[in-house]
Formats: C-alpha cells, sequence, structure tokens
C-alpha cells in the first residue's frame, strides 16, 4: 500500500518546492506565518493515504492568530467557531442530525478518513491569500492528482468556484465528486445549506461497501 511519502517524495525534490521553503523560511524572519509551522503538513500526517474516504478542500488557511491548524475549515477547541463553519455545522445538523458542539476542532473528522485540505498550506497574519501564488498549489494539486490514483473510493466535496477549478485533477470514475457553493455567510443560502453532501456522501461509501464516516464530535472542548 503505498503512502503520502511514496507519492509526494519526489515532489519535494522539484524546484519549486525548494523555492517554496526558502520563500517561506524567508517570511518566517520577517512577519507572522499561519499555521504554526509543525502544523503545515497536518492534513496528510493526520489523515494517512490508505484511510481518505472523504475530501474538504478549503482555500488558504484563516488569518487570525490562533485560529489555523492545518485543518481545512477546524480551528481549536477555545476558540470562536468561524462563520463557514457554523454553516458546515447547520448543514450536517439538517441533513443527518449532528448535534452541534460548542467548539471547532475537526481533529477527529482527520481521523475519520476526511482529507481535510487547503489548496495553499500557509498564511500571514491579517492578509488573506497571501501565499497563494508561493507554490502551495503545485504541491496540494499532487496531493488531489496521488488521490485520484487510488483504488478505494473517495468523496470529493467541493464548495465554492475555488475548490471546483481542482475537479479537473479528479478523472477516476471510482470517486464521486460533490459540488455547491461554498459554506461562507455570502454564498451558503445559495445552495450550500441544503445540499446534503454529508448523507449523500455516506450513502456513497456504503453502495461501495466502504464504512460511513462518522461525523459525529465531543460536544464540549475547551
Amino acid at each position: 500500500m503505498k503512502t503520502w511519502q511514496d507519492y509526494l517524495a519526489i515532489e519535494k525534490q522539484k524546484p519549486y518546492f525548494k523555492k517554496l521553503i526558502e520563500f517561506l523560511n524567508e517570511r518566517l524572519k520577517n512577519t507572522v506565518v499561519y499555521p504554526p509551522k509543525d502544523a503545515w503538513f497536518n492534513a496528510i500526517k493526520k489523515t494517512p493515504y490508505e484511510n481518505v474516504k472523504g475530501v474538504i478542500l478549503g482555500q488558504d488557511p484563516y488569518h487570525q492568530p490562533n485560529q489555523a491548524m492545518g485543518l481545512s475549515f477546524s480551528v481549536p477547541a477555545g476558540i470562536k467557531i468561524p462563520p463557514s463553519l457554523r454553516n458546515i455545522y447547520l448543514e450536517l445538523h439538517n441533513d443527518i442530525g449532528f448535534n452541534i458542539p460548542n467548539h471547532g476542532d475537526l481533529s477527529q473528522w482527520a481521523e475519520e478518513g476526511v482529507l481535510l485540505l487547503n489548496t495553499t498550506l500557509t498564511v500571514e497574519d491579517s492578509k488573506p491569500m497571501a501565499h497563494a501564488d508561493s507554490g502551495w498549489e503545485h504541491f496540494t494539486n499532487a496531493i488531489i492528482t496521488a488521490l485520484n490514483d487510488k483504488t478505494t473510493p473517495v468523496v470529493f466535496m467541493l464548495w465554492g468556484k475555488h475548490a471546483q477549478s481542482k475537479e479537473k485533477l479528479i478523472s477516476n470514475p471510482l470517486h464521486l465528486i460533490l459540488k455547491a457553493p461554498h459554506p461562507s455567510p455570502l454564498s451558503a443560502h445559495r445552495g450550500f445549506l441544503g445540499c446534503n453532501h454529508f448523507s449523500k456522501a455516506n450513502a456513497y461509501l456504503k453502495k461501495q461497501q466502504i464504512k460511513p464516516i462518522n461525523y459525529a464530535l465531543p460536544l464540549e472542548k475547551s
């Protein structure tokens, strides 16, 4: 069974990746970068390649202090739940009866096999998309391409135009692509709320004889 290391070791030797790391190390000297360096690769650290059965694709990390933790849409316990995640919780509640917790820590989803991937893995304080053209997209495209090669089904939840621009990387008919508007307050009411992606994903996994994703989270964390 292949691992992330098998797929990404070559990627890390490419000139763009070496330039990216040089750029990030330089930025760290001059500004505040989120998430902390040891959390940049949390998505693939916390969800091994062989375990991935769902993907929730974000754009770039949260850009305010203590929010970003290397998992798309997730914030550490004790940090105010961001508006997009509130809408994700609302959709989960309406779709599958999810009990909404008092925190935004989605680490348990990562352990369940949901890859919580941003397409850009770092950002600067109060500067959304600051690292958007730094090279991360090449790396995260390689992650999506590796997942496309999987011989077990993966459900890709692509919310918003940015995530949907990655659809072209997913050609394997074994996988399911679910598309909806982004869950942000600006667009959630245009079709994200009511999309039923969570129940659709689990129905597909069951049909493929894959254990469905348990989205339940601890109700309280501090």
